[in-house]
């Protein structure tokens, strides 16, 4: 549970045997946002805090450790794009999970360096062909599900879109300037939000198929939101939360667009 993806194929039924990308790009953000937090407010060193855990320095030589080991161990070169590790195994994921997005979001790679400015590229262009979809970012590629060889579908695998992905890569994707694609990502799936919501009566469920763009996912236990037993009148926190916030990476003609309802075209 701790990667927040409660059903998938993405660590094989093994959970306790892979180190995340999401994981740990959260943690590399919390550890920099921690030292720039303690430098910019405190000097350095946060007032009434013993010990090493107080000093701004502490935190970015644990988020520096943090970056080596998930560009060693994360890094596929090859392929372009971050996997979880698999230490038991010792070896990379072969699964491509909307998560390996999450280092551009936590801003791991620098961009005052040619050669990550250069992987931050491989990373959208990786995205763009394996994870997005007419109506959004999917939450794994369908080769992965398609090799996991399961006759099961997961909530949090291809063809399923959720907002936590959504807003993450918008960000991530802005943070190294393709705001272009941003642009792209946020549309297709406010379009998705909005469409639902017109043509089901308000409908606003936590997550979609986001190659159908619908509504109507029919996986473990459906939809929440979209079924009289489920219907939350207030909408879904994290689906309103990115109808929301994605406006601000539209451009003017998207806006007009979006009150249209145009749909997008295929990716």
């Amino acid at each position: 549970r701790e990667s927040g993806h409660d059903t998938t194929h993405r660590f094989d039924d093994r959970t306790l045997d892979f180190a995340p990308v999401d994981l740990n790009s959260l943690l590399y953000k919390y550890e920099t946002d921690f030292a720039g937090l303690i430098q910019a407010d405190f000097g350095g060193h946060l007032p009434g805090m013993p010990g090493k855990a107080g000093a701004a320095d502490y935190w970015r030589r644990r988020a520096q450790r943090r970056k080596q080991a998930m560009m060693k161990f994360m890094w596929d070169n090859r392929r372009g794009f971050f996997f979880d590790y698999d230490f038991v195994n010792q070896k990379r994921s072969a699964y491509v999970s909307a998560t390996g997005l999450y280092p551009l979001w936590a801003g791991l790679l620098n961009t005052n360096e040619p050669a990550e400015r250069a992987d931050a590229r491989r990373i959208v262009a990786f995205m763009r062909q394996n994870l997005e979809q007419r109506f959004g970012l999917a939450a794994s590629a369908e080769q992965s599900v398609a090799a996991a060889r399961a006759h099961d579908p997961r909530q949090w695998d291809y063809p399923y879109g959720w907002a936590p992905h959504q807003m993450l890569a918008w960000q991530g994707l802005k943070n190294y300037g393709f705001n272009a694609e941003a642009a792209d990502l946020a549309y297709r799936w406010l379009y998705t939000i909005a469409k639902n919501a017109h043509d089901y009566d308000g409908v606003i469920p936590e997550k979609y198929n986001v190659v159908t763009g619908s509504h109507e996912v029919f996986v473990e236990y459906g939809n929440v939101g979209t079924r009289f037993k489920y219907i939350t009148p207030e909408g879904f926190g994290w689906m309103n939360a990115s109808f929301e916030v994605g406006p601000k990476y539209l451009t003017r003609r998207d806006l007009e667009n979006l009150e249209m309802l145009k749909p997008p075209p295929a990716p």
